[in-house]
């Protein structure tokens, strides 16, 4: 047995935290090479697709370990992080670029917190108020930013918004009802669950009916392989098994370092970033850190 499994869970959860740093910081500029071929409903469905393709079979054996009176939550939490988010990014990413999508990402954590208050009976402290409300001042500075592209708009960078309140919930549901159900298990049923109804949507968006096998297409559909397999099937795996060890607010931590991935990956695809960017960006995070700040004893 690896040595860092016998300390588990104190090193398990910052190794967990650096993959999915760099899997999902990669995920935007994915995305983006994928939208050059596809269509964004094609390239959700796509990406829901290939991780349900390899998990399905195990998702059908496992379905047994999953309490009945949990099945409503696992189908929720699946539809809000597995399912619904994989179609607002790429609709996004058509007029947001992958760094803004990447540093707006970083909401996570505040909704985590409003979810947690308004729903969960989770109480909240002054700090964290205020660091919501910095965070979303940073979010709206963000959204109205343009780069040399000149193609973010208000719309498209709220479905991301959107898409991380989905991720909110999503977590706050894992951390609540299903801490108990092994990360692969519950993985598997979720995109199994999820599968049947990604393959109904991309076989209704023409992607049969165009694929011609063209290099271009290949390259698009390796993108979206990645995408689904890394990105999405094994890095749900893990970040599941980090909720169950950790908190969803610790889980949420990748927020602060996912960023920096996706700008980076966005700078070397000739992406500007402008003081909009960074403004926003850095008051995102500020609301983030005094949201996760732990008060001081007396």
């Amino acid at each position: 047995m690896p040595k860092f499994l016998t300390l588990y869970p104190a090193y398990l959860k910052w190794l967990l935290l650096g993959i999915l740093t760099l899997t999902w910081g990669s995920s935007f500029i994915l995305i983006k090479q994928s939208l050059g071929v596809y269509t964004p409903i094609q390239v959700g469905a796509l990406r829901l697709c290939a991780a349900g393709v390899v998990l399905v079979v195990f998702g059908i054996l496992n379905f047994k370990h999953i309490p009945k009176k949990l099945m409503p939550w696992v189908i929720a939490g699946g539809g809000m992080g597995n399912f619904i988010p994989m179609f607002l990014f790429p609709l996004a990413q058509e007029k947001v670029s992958s760094s803004t999508a990447g540093i707006l990402d970083s909401l996570v954590p505040i909704f985590i917190l409003i979810f947690g208050y308004l729903f969960f009976g989770i109480k909240s402290r002054l700090t964290q108020v205020i660091g919501a409300v910095i965070g979303f001042v940073g979010a709206a500075m963000l959204m109205g930013a343009e780069g040399n592209e000149g193609r973010n708009d208000m719309f498209h960078a709220f479905l991301i918004v959107l898409a991380t309140a989905c991720y909110g919930l999503n977590g706050l549901i894992i951390s609540r009802y299903l801490s108990g159900i092994p990360s692969f298990k519950l993985s598997a049923v979720v995109f199994t669950i999820w599968f049947g109804p990604s393959l109904v949507i991309l076989g209704f968006s023409g992607f049969f009916g165009h694929f011609e096998g063209t290099s271009a297409q290949w390259q698009g559909l390796g993108y979206v392989a990645v995408l689904g397999l890394v990105g999405t099937a094994l890095a749900m795996m893990l970040f599941y098994k980090l909720l169950q060890i950790t908190s969803a607010i610790f889980a949420s931590m990748v927020t602060y370092l996912m960023p920096i991935v996706a700008v980076m990956w966005g700078v070397l695809d000739g992406e500007e970033l402008v003081w909009g960017h960074a403004a926003g960006g850095a008051m995102i995070l500020l609301g983030v850190y005094l949201i996760q700040r732990k008060p001081k004893e007396r």
